[in-house]
Formats: structure tokens, sequence, C-alpha cells
């Protein structure tokens, strides 16, 4: 089977092998990747020779960074509407990765964030390594946590999820066991080894046979100030409690919220706590769909794309500017049915 020069598609010993091919942009996902992905899976599912599936990135930086979000830029300014059908295919891969028959391996080496960790934190076989560098980065640039990240978020130990959702801060492969997004820790050298014992000895032993002991989880040792400040109201209630609590790491996380979109924040902590009533994945994704698609009518997500990948000026003006300024009414409105809305 051929993939294309983005998503390189082969099997080798009855290993399907998705390889994400754009490492000058940090393996980003297009549309064309997201339906060469889930054509290749659906075929695998279908043949016999093919006993497992691995996932990985291409070149040396990681995984993959995301979604490609200069397109999401370009299309909101242009109505969303590409961007809309690209999350609709996303996230119709991210539920059926989640329900994949044969055992789905994802190598979550490297930068692994926002739409990366949608094609590996849903498989049955989730790989960290020394060198992993994740997140859920989005409310950096207005946007929302997505790809199924908010049920991951929302069933952290604690509130661990809510903290990785509001900072959008990056954190470690043993933080990533921690909190859910992973299951297993294979140093980064002992990769190649790895794959090669998968196709020679298949899944279980080859997990057996090269997974070690994480490293204990830094964000895990700040459990007790993270539960206590992260259970405030309202996004303003948790950033006084972090600055009152008195820790340089709580300081830093209140620094870090602060400089971001004030819209973002206030439905991303409501999507998170949504997220924790809701039964499936496939539920998690449509409301997410829903908060996506808000998203693209938003001034934010435009405004901080443009910040940090177009104009790289840093410095968004976010819209409304304050905490203060966002009503129940505004975040309850990236909530409302789409249409048409996501269905499975």
């Amino acid at each position: 089977m051929d993939g294309s020069e983005d998503l390189l598609v082969t099997v080798r010993d009855g290993v399907g092998h998705l390889t994400l091919n754009r490492p000058k942009a940090i393996n980003s996902l297009t549309h064309p990747m997201v339906t060469e992905i889930s054509a290749a899976l659906t075929a695998w599912e279908h043949d016999d020779d093919v006993r497992a599936v691995v996932v990985s990135g291409a070149g040396e930086r990681g995984l993959c960074a995301g979604g490609d979000i200069v397109a999401i830029f370009h299309s909101a300014k242009a109505g969303g509407a590409e961007a809309r059908r690209f999350w609709f295919d996303e996230y119709l891969l991210n539920a059926y990765i989640g329900r994949y028959p044969k055992p789905y391996v994802a190598l979550m080496d490297g930068i692994t964030m926002g739409g990366g960790v949608g094609i590996s934190a849903h498989g049955d076989v989730r790989v960290v390594t020394d060198t992993t560098k994740m997140a859920m980065p989005e409310v950096g640039i207005g946007f929302v946590p997505d790809v199924g990240g908010t049920r991951i978020l929302a069933g952290a130990p604690g509130l661990l999820g809510v903290h990785a959702a509001l900072t959008g801060a990056p954190f470690r492969g043993a933080d990533a066991i921690a909190m859910g997004f992973a299951d297993h820790y294979v140093p980064h050298a002992d990769l190649a080894q790895f794959v090669a014992a998968i196709e020679t000895d298949g899944v279980h032993h080859a997990v057996s046979a090269h997974a070690q002991e994480p490293p204990p989880s830094e964000v895990a040792t700040h459990g007790e100030w993270i539960d206590r400040c992260y259970a405030g109201e309202s996004v303003a209630e948790i950033l006084d409690a972090l600055r009152n609590e008195g820790d340089p790491a709580a300081t830093e996380a209140a620094e870090l919220i602060s400089s971001r979109s004030p819209i973002a924040l206030s439905v991303t902590l409501e999507a998170v706590r949504r997220a924790r009533s809701l039964t499936t994945l496939e539920d998690v994704l449509r409301q997410e769909f829903r908060v996506s698609c808000a998203a693209l009518r938003s001034h934010d997500l435009v405004e901080g794309i443009r910040a940090q990948v177009i104009d790289k000026d840093r410095n968004p003006q976010w819209s409304p500017a304050t905490l203060d300024a966002v009503t129940e009414a505004d975040v309850a409105a990236y909530f409302a049915p789409a249409e048409p809305d996501l269905s499975f």
C-alpha cells in the first residue's frame, strides 16, 4: 500500500507502519494525511496479514506537533468551511483509533502535541520516551483542547488535567503516563529495537522486553497544591489561588495562564468539567467539534495564530481582553450544536 509524500504507509513482517513525514513542520497533520491514515487503518482492519499497527514520526523532532494551524488560520479568515471539514474527519479518525480492533502502537517520541495526541493517546499501546515533550497547548492560540484530549484531561488524577489544560505547558513522558496519556516508557535509544521486536515477536513480547519503569512524574509531585488551587469555581478564582499559594511553580503557572486567551481559558475549564460526565470518546469528540466550530467564529483563534505563527510577535490582543469580561453566555455559546453536528 502506498501513502504519499507526507505519510509513508508500509507493511513489514505483518506490521502496518504509518510514518508522518513532514519533519520540517514537526509532522503537523494536514487534511489529506488524516484521510490517508483513515484509509490505511480501514484496509488493515480487514487484512489478516496485518496483525498490528505502528505510528511514528519522521525526523528527530517528534511524532507530531499538531494540526496545520496555518491552514486553520486561513480557513477561519475565509469563513471556516475547510477547517470544519478537517476537524470533522480528524475527530472521526480519533474515535476510530479509540476502537481499533488490532494493536495500535503509538510512538510518542519527541514533540507530541494537539493533533499528535489525537492520533496516539487513544490507541491501546501508547509509548513515551525520555525525549517526549507532550502538551495540549491550545489556549495559547485562543483555541480549546480537542482531538479527544478533554476526555483524558478530565480523567487525570485529581486536577492535574485542569492544570495541563489551562497552562497549555509541555510535560514529559513520565508525566504523560501519570496523567493517563500513555502506558509504557521505552528509552529513545531502544525504539528501533522495540519496533523490530514488534515485527519479529509481537507487541506483547516487545513491550515486556523493552518497556522500563518511568522516572518520577514532576507534575504529580505538585499534585497537592494543584488539587487545592484548581478547585476554584472560575479561572479567576484559580488564578487567585495560584498567586496566593506561595509555591514558585504555582506562581509560574499563574503567570502562564494569565497570558492565555480569557475566553479560551473559560471555555476550556467548562469543556473539561463537562467531559467528566460524558460516557464515551465519541460523546467528548462531538462536544469538542461544537467548541471548535464556535472557535472558528471567534476573534481569538485567528488572533492567537497570527501572534504565535504568522507574525510571530508573541503579543496577541485578546477579545474579551480580561476574564471579568467573559460572560456565562459567551461560554455557553461554544457548546451549542454545530450544523451539521458530528455523528458516528
